[in-house]
């Protein structure tokens, strides 16, 4: 089939040029490929580290046979000293030398509260056991056990944890453990999300102290309106069920409310926003001013954003601001990992919001009235994060998008918008942590041509220290079979510029024709192509097979402006597998493309991608392999779902023709569909009522079940190495790849 020619492909950041190696050593299996991932990835930041001290220092793990060794390293002197070390510590009355998944620093810097024994709940909760060890003394004491959540008091007095829907303090001195709530149920509990919550406004401690250590803010969740969902593994000869509650759209959603305590008298104040209907509370924040307490709320489309601040004392409320959309108000970014698009710098009365109101993602300016004091940064790109605050100098340091979507680099503004300069130098993309007094910052990058770097400077623009410049990536490269990350362009029949990643086989021989796989994901928000150093071994496997890898930026993805990415409301699947298609159309006009064999694969929003791509373009997509796939968002739950879909009553005719379910017939591609028994996010009923449709329409696709797994489907490495094994010989079954020798 010959398709319409459409503009040319071009090739991204001619920088120093990285060749597909024919020569160099080839993997000897997938096995062999799945151990070079470590290589390939290299050394980044140093394990666990944390700025201390506020930003004098950052702290940093090492892993050794005798136990962790936390050491402390200070930029400005270059001193390095041990700061705990496990060497001999056993828990506390037993032999069993001391272990633990995770820490966390007191605020004053002289106790470490360890997180151990970790049983997971949800995908960022689950119970433990806290252990508080003071530096001085090397003691070592179990403050809270069976806790979903701990935390020490700002001043290091006391230790606050949620217990079994209850919220407990501990105070330190040897006064004991007082219990501040007392009216938990299973349906009714204070400290923790329930599962809507908890997945998808991205949070699993659900309190905060205030930073005089007086107050402890709350959520407190009633369920009992949620529907359950049913879930087992199958094993044993009567198999049990988890029972979860998560709403689907239409049904009813979790209740919040927000209460303050104060911690020494115990007396509880609830703050009621005074909000009507169905809402949530995403957020909450303490700011600058004492005993004030930020409130965001949201209407449950997602469309209409207030903040309020209150009074912890008296519960006094005022609206500081409003805003709406005729789309959705983001309040975090999963993808960009920004956990809070508000933010409220200590020592300002001032506070910053990440806003697309202008149709781009920019910096705004309030003081504590509500009133716009500026807006502080412009332009046709995006600010993706702010990276830290300098009140006292009145700047502010931000990542974007203004070099290019597919870059990261790092910026300096003056709070009033002025003097803004960019900081990082080299092409790619950086990844900052900076410390909290915004004098120093880690910058770790990566390039399509240069492996990843990790490096400390100071805000002022000087270098102090590579940490890792990665030599045995490079080395490895130099010797072994390696495509590298191409990026290209493109631009649709419909006018609309996509960019895309091209990774080539090995060998290549341009006078050969080679079948295509996409590796998808799409989701809203999402971004799939940056300019880094690729280190995906599974397709440097598929390029050693005879693939093409390809990855799109499609429409629905973030940081190309919100016209591009919020086209999808509404209408999910649409424009994703448009902009698919799109890229396999053109794809078929390179002279080394066949495009009689095209597949596409991709896992969650990537399952619904492939299912849904498949039906509406049969006649491009020979084969695809969808795990743990969303089949019909009538399926998925409340929070995500509506923030890009609506409420179901208000978009049925949405709703249905962005079914895979109600498009089944249109399949007529190789498909394989992947799904877990134990899938909390995807119910494993998306795939039942998949399959049920696709047989109704006498369409045949193959299955796999993998009972234990949860999302994803893998639960342990040998399930992983199956499911990619299968997943890549089902492609090798319909696509036919031939290692590219001439």
């Amino acid at each position: 089939m010959r398709f319409r020619s459409v503009l040319g492909a071009t090739v991204l950041f001619a920088v120093v040029p990285l060749v597909a190696r024919a020569q160099g050593t080839r993997f000897a299996s997938l096995d062999d490929a799945l151990q070079a991932g470590a290589v390939l990835n290299g050394r980044g930041a140093p394990a666990g580290l944390t700025w201390i001290e506020g930003g004098a220092r950052y702290s940093y793990t090492v892993r050794g046979p005798d136990g962790s060794v936390i050491h402390g390293y200070d930029p400005a002197t270059g001193q390095d000293t041990v700061l705990f070390s496990g060497a001999g510590l056993k828990f506390p009355g037993s032999d069993k030398p001391f272990g633990y998944q995770s820490f966390q620093w007191a605020r004053d810097f002289r106790h470490l509260i360890f997180q151990a024994n970790f049983q997971p709940l949800y995908r960022r909760s689950g119970v433990s056991d806290y252990y508080v060890y003071l530096l001085a003394d090397r003691s070592l004491q179990l403050a809270a056990s069976g806790a979903r959540t701990a935390e020490l008091s700002p001043d290091g007095t006391m230790l606050g944890a949620e217990r079994g829907g209850d919220m407990y303090v501990d105070d330190l001195a040897g006064h004991g453990e007082r219990r501040l709530t007392s009216d938990a149920t299973p349906l009714v509990y204070n400290g923790h999300f329930d599962w809507v919550y908890e997945e998808e406004f991205g949070m699993a401690q659900a309190w905060n102290w205030s930073p005089d250590s007086r107050h402890i803010a709350y959520w407190q969740l009633n369920e009992s309106a949620e529907p359950v969902i049913q879930l087992s593994d199958y094993s044993g000869p009567h198999p049990e069920w988890d029972q979860i509650r998560i709403p689907q759209p239409g049904d009813s959603n979790p209740r919040a409310r927000v209460g303050v305590l104060d911690v020494k008298s115990g007396k509880r104040v609830w703050l009621d926003p005074g909000e009507r209907g169905e809402f949530y509370i995403p957020r909450l924040y303490w700011t600058s001013r004492p005993d004030t307490l930020a409130m965001i709320t949201l209407d449950r489309p997602q469309q209409v954003m207030k903040l309020y601040f209150f009074d912890v004392n008296t519960g006094g409320k005022r609206l500081v601001m409003t805003e709406t959309s005729k789309t959705w108000i983001d309040v975090y970014d999963f993808y960009a990992g920004i956990q809070d698009m508000m933010s409220f710098p200590e020592g300002s009365h001032e506070f910053f919001w990440i806003s697309d109101r202008d149709g781009w993602q920019h910096v705004y300016r309030y003081d504590y009235s509500g009133r716009l004091i500026n807006q502080v940064t412009h332009g046709q790109w995006s600010v993706t994060r702010i990276e830290g605050t300098d009140a006292k100098a009145q700047t502010m340091y931000y990542s974007s998008t203004e070099v290019s979507p597919l870059q990261r680099q790092l910026y300096a503004v003056r709070f009033d918008g002025s003097e803004a300069r960019r900081l990082t130098a080299t092409a790619g993309t950086h990844a900052i942590n900076m410390s909290p007094n915004a004098r120093y910052y880690l910058d770790s990058w990566s390039s399509a041509s240069t492996p990843r770097h990790v490096q400390l400077w100071t805000a002022g623009g000087k270098l102090l220290r590579t940490l890792e410049d990665n030599a045995a990536t490079t080395q490895w490269v130099a010797t072994h079979a390696y495509s590298p990350l191409l990026l290209m362009n493109f631009t649709t029949r419909d006018s609309v510029r996509i960019d895309f990643s091209m990774i080539k086989p090995i060998p290549f021989d341009p006078g050969r024709k080679y079948p295509v796989v996409f590796a998808v994901y799409g989701g809203p928000g999402s971004q799939g192509v940056y300019d880094q150093f690729s280190t995906n071994t599974q397709q440097q496997w598929l390029a050693q097979q005879g693939y093409i890898v390809i990855n799109v930026n499609n429409r629905g993805t973030n940081n190309y402006g919100s016209a591009f990415m919020k086209i999808v409301y509404q209408n999910l699947g649409k424009y994703e597998s448009h902009d698919f298609a799109e890229t396999a159309k053109y794809l078929a006009t390179l002279p080394y493309v066949d495009p009689r064999r095209i597949g596409i694969m991709g896992t969650s929003y990537g399952g619904y991608s492939t299912v849904y791509t498949m039906e509406m373009y049969p006649d491009l997509f020979t084969a695809g392999v969808a795990n743990s796939a969303v089949a019909d968002w009538k399926l998925y739950d409340t929070i995500y779902t509506e923030r890009y879909m609506g409420v179901l009553g208000d978009n049925k005719a949405g709703y249905e023709s962005s079914s895979a379910i109600a498009n089944a017939g249109k399949l007529q591609g190789h498909l394989m569909l992947i799904h877990s028994m134990l899938d909390d996010n995807v119910h494993p009923q998306n795939t039942m009522q998949l399959l049920t449709a696709f047989t109704a329409a006498g369409k045949d696709v193959d299955l796999r079940i993998y009972p234990p797994g949860h999302h994803g489907a893998a639960y342990d490495m040998q399930s992983f190495k199956l499911i990619m094994k299968n997943t890549l010989d089902y492609l090798a079954k319909y696509l036919q790849p031939t290692s590219g020798v001439p």
